[in-house]
């Protein structure tokens, strides 16, 4: 078999550091790594790989999926796992109010998000290789399909347990990967909205004791949930078998992602009453029923911006290029500790 890598194409952490230091800096990962799901364009990776404890997180996971339960390892996934819940949970509504109400402005931030993941995955990748580019050009054309078949932040319509499913798994599978968010691929296949809704939804029946709540909400989060455990337990193991074999063309093909991901991030445009006679989530729109029509549910169009749209846009992407670049940066000295 071939191998086009020498050795992991990942940073070595720190295995001898202490469990409360292990604790600390799984928890600051596991809370970056929940606002990086709720936020499309920002890798749950990336977040992992700030606080130092991504090459433990993959590592970690593999390790209980064959059956070796590590004190270590326990500690590290259990610590992310619940601070990364606790920061879905308490700011998913918020996340979703933004997204629905300031798209444009929020999708100008999320753009600079995405590229900032660029510097850290080309950092690994190179020096750059043919198996590089032809992995990123087939990963930047199967984005651009997928936009062009799907649409991003279009409407969710009346999602299935397998649809759902599924975008757990990616969106799953998306988040293991550094520079590649599991939020975006999420909005790509139109199930964002309704996902960070059920999970607010699930949080207001927690604080009120309201069964009823817990129990709709839970018709959507649990087979979401089953998909992003499969998705994370696949993903790790199957990520370090092709980051061991084929490192090239594996890191070429989260170059192409990102650059794809762009592509379905154009901030002008905005969601518009539909008409009569439309249809919504597979019915008719009539007259009686467009009240009950919510916004985040409303077709979006494309809109000319004005210069104040314009350069606010452009601010808020290099500030969102500013914040990644920042962020990773800081994860470049969190995996040489004992450096001088």
């Amino acid at each position: 078999m071939s191998n086009d890598s020498e050795g992991s194409a990942l940073p070595a952490d720190d295995d001898a550091s202490s469990i409360p230091s292990l604790v600390i800096r799984s928890g600051i990962g596991g809370v970056l790594m929940g606002l990086a799901n709720l936020v499309p364009g920002i890798s749950g990776g990336t977040m992992l790989l700030a606080a130092g404890v991504y090459p433990n997180f993959i590592s970690a996971i593999a390790e209980v999926s064959t059956a070796k339960f590590k004190p270590r390892s326990i500690v590290l996934l259990g610590t992310i796992v619940i601070a990364a819940a606790l920061a879905i949970l308490l700011l998913a509504g918020l996340m979703r109010s933004l997204v629905i109400e300031q798209r444009w402005i929020m999708y100008s931030l999320f753009i600079g998000l995405t590229l900032g993941g660029l510097p850290l995955v080309w950092r690994l990748v190179a020096p750059a290789t043919p198996a590089v580019f032809a992995g990123a050009a087939g990963s930047f054309l199967f984005m651009v399909a997928m936009q062009l078949g799907l649409g991003t932040g279009a409407s969710s319509g009346e999602a299935s347990q397998l649809f759902l499913f599924l975008s757990g798994l990616a969106g799953a599978s998306a988040m293991i990967l550094p520079g590649v968010s599991g939020g975006y691929l999420l909005l790509l296949l139109g199930q964002y909205e309704t996902i960070l809704g059920a999970v607010d939804t699930l949080k207001e029946g927690l604080l009120g004791q309201d069964f009823g709540l817990i129990l709709e909400a839970a018709t959507l989060v649990i087979p979401v949930g089953i998909g992003v455990v499969v998705g994370i337990v696949g993903v790790s193991n199957l990520l370090r078998w092709l980051l061991d074999r084929y490192a090239k063309a594996t890191l070429g093909a989260l170059l192409g992602l990102l650059l794809g991901a762009v592509v379905g991030l154009w901030p002008f445009q905005q969601p518009v009453e539909p008409e009569i006679g439309s249809t919504i989530k597979g019915r008719v729109v009539t007259a009686e029923s467009l009240p009950e029509i919510e916004p985040k549910d409303w077709p979006l169009e494309i809109f000319d911006p004005s210069g104040g749209q314009v350069g606010g846009a452009l601010a808020l992407v290099l500030g969102g290029l500013g914040v990644t670049l920042a962020i990773a940066r800081y994860g470049e000295r969190s995996q040489r500790p004992e450096e001088g």
